[in-house]
């Protein structure tokens, strides 16, 4: 659509460079650009903002996600300078801030995916549960128990704040803090299921993952991989796990989640872990 949108304001060549998709996160957009494109940023937000009539805001995304709380540096292009917005999702409503949490809606059809494998009566640890997207979806479906923990206090607070605003068939409890910290307190040994939704240093949490989950239980692993073609991520990603992994694993899965660049994947692992 911006490519579209762009085709009669941009060059042919201008037009190849850019980006052909975007995300809308409720009533924001947020573009990544590409640096030959940059001093033309502000008309290409003022198009957009023009042509998407459901958006208000549009922001150009100036840095990687990054940090512990996964957040991003963000630059007002067009509309209202406002980084708070609600968004829907599966029957579900939540508020977002776009500048002090991380948010991506590219994830929905994976929440669907995880929420529909829960059964009634779980219990779920959601390690980096950010502002309560899987464990909100989940909950809305399942008679389950959501531990939703994260370090950024602003995503706990949207969390708390999410779950007052959907009616749910379980319960979601918003924990403030390092994960490995508050499943050494108070979670060991808790998990019918834990979620390790923080692909770039997944290895570094997976001891405590495991510690996290009752005798047998079901691990979500994800994380980021290389793979020259798309039809061998989900072996690669198999073998990666397999070789990190320190206990009985029964794979039930492996599968893409998303593209995050050129032969660059987010993948996930789910295995049930014996200890």
């Amino acid at each position: 659509m911006l490519k579209q949108a762009m085709a009669n304001i941009l060059t042919s060549e201008e037009t190849e460079e850019l980006y052909g998709a975007f995300d809308q996160i409720g009533s924001i957009i947020i573009l990544r650009i590409p640096d030959a494109l940059l001093s033309k940023k502000k008309l290409i937000g003022e198009i957009l903002l023009e042509k998407v009539k459901t958006a208000k805001s549009i922001f150009y995304q100036s840095s990687p996600v990054e940090g512990d709380y996964r957040i991003r540096q963000l630059e007002l292009l067009a509309g209202e300078d406002n980084m708070e917005t609600e968004y829907r999702e599966h029957g579900c409503r939540f508020k977002v801030d776009v500048e002090k949490t991380f948010f991506s809606p590219r994830l929905a059809t994976e929440r669907l995916r995880i929420a529909d494998l829960v059964k009634d009566g779980e219990i779920i640890i959601n390690m980096f549960g950010g502002v309560g997207m899987f464990s909100i979806v989940a909950a809305k479906k399942k008679k389950c128990h959501v531990y939703n923990i994260d370090i950024n206090p602003h995503a706990a607070k949207l969390c708390s704040e999410n779950v007052i605003l959907n009616k749910l068939k379980g319960t979601v409890e918003s924990i403030e803090g390092d994960a490995t910290d508050i499943i050494e307190k108070k979670l060991v040994g808790s998990g019918d299921r834990v979620l390790m939704l923080l692909p770039e240093r997944s290895d570094e949490f997976l001891d405590i993952a495991i510690k996290a989950l009752k005798q047998k239980g079901v691990l979500h692993y994800y994380c980021h991989i290389h793979s020259d073609k798309k039809n061998q991520v989900s072996e690669a990603v198999t073998n990666h796990f397999l070789s990190v992994v320190k206990f009985k694993s029964e794979i039930l899965g492996a599968k893409i989640v998303r593209p995050v660049g050129p032969r660059f994947y987010q993948a996930v692992v789910d295995a049930v872990i014996s200890r």
